[in-house]
């Protein structure tokens, strides 16, 4: 059934494509999210003091998650102005970018 979905997806598309269609081209979060990837954010492996330390307190230190189960770690989220760092315990495992303009699609400031 998958298969046959993608199918139809892929040769609606190819003749869309066929048909000189016009695209709607929008800014995907994602893209500026691998253009932001040079900013200087917390990387992997430091620590929420090295963070604190470097970066200065976070805006907002959001409610831990997890912590339920050894397989799963207290997950601690710290959000800046252009980002949030992800803390598995207490070190950096991901930066990721969260506030999309008004022309990009992915997840909205709230």
């Amino acid at each position: 059934m998958k298969h046959r979905v993608l199918a139809i997806v892929c040769g609606a598309a190819v003749a869309a494509f066929a048909a000189g269609i016009p695209a709607h081209a929008e800014t995907l979060l994602m893209k500026r999210v691998r253009e932001e990837r040079g900013m200087n954010v917390p990387h992997r492996g430091m620590t929420m003091n090295q963070v604190e330390h470097r970066f200065g307190a976070p805006q907002s230190k959001l409610a831990a998650a997890g912590g339920d189960a050894p397989k799963h770690p207290v997950i601690n989220r710290w959000e800046y102005p252009n980002y949030i760092v992800y803390f598995e315990r207490n070190i950096v495992i991901d930066s990721v970018a969260v506030h999309a303009s008004a022309g990009e699609l992915g997840p909205k400031s709230q």
